[in-house]
């Protein structure tokens, strides 16, 4: 009898590993979690103290393992993060909604109509001024 044996539906939800179970995403975050708090623990160990070195080279390389472990619906961590700061800061605002229909789309054609005519007067009536005034000058 088979051993029975989980079988990922997708193909690409497998990750090409790098070193070790690691993928170059997370290789890459944790060596810059490394560089950045090991030197932050050797050099402050000694005034701070062990402890408070110790926890303070943690909260250092925590938001590097974060980016390097988390994955939600197969988008990482710093995507998710570009995304919410474009719809919080970049594209913020609510946007309504406007339904158009053929009674909307008359009235803004009469509306037009009636602007063109009132210019259309507005011309009228200044060449006629301009006419008499020329008439006017000539005479």
């Amino acid at each position: 009898m088979a051993a029975p044996s989980e079988v990922l539906k997708d193909p690409k939800d497998i990750k090409q590993k790098f070193i070790g179970s690691f993928t170059k995403r997370q290789f890459i975050c944790f060596s810059m979690a490394a560089i950045a708090g090991v030197p932050f623990y050797f050099m402050t160990r000694k005034t701070l103290g062990t402890d408070a070195a110790a926890l303070l080279m943690m909260a250092i390389m925590l938001p590097f393992f974060f980016f390097a472990i988390y994955e939600k619906e197969g988008v990482p961590a710093e995507k998710l993060l570009i995304q919410m700061i474009n719809m919080t800061f970049i594209r913020a605002g609510i946007r309504d909604y406007k339904s158009t229909t053929k009674y909307d789309e008359e009235k803004r054609i009469e509306k037009m109509k009636k602007e063109v005519e009132a210019l259309e007067a507005k011309r009228g009536k200044w060449k006629e001024s301009a006419k008499s005034s020329f008439k006017k000058i000539s005479h």
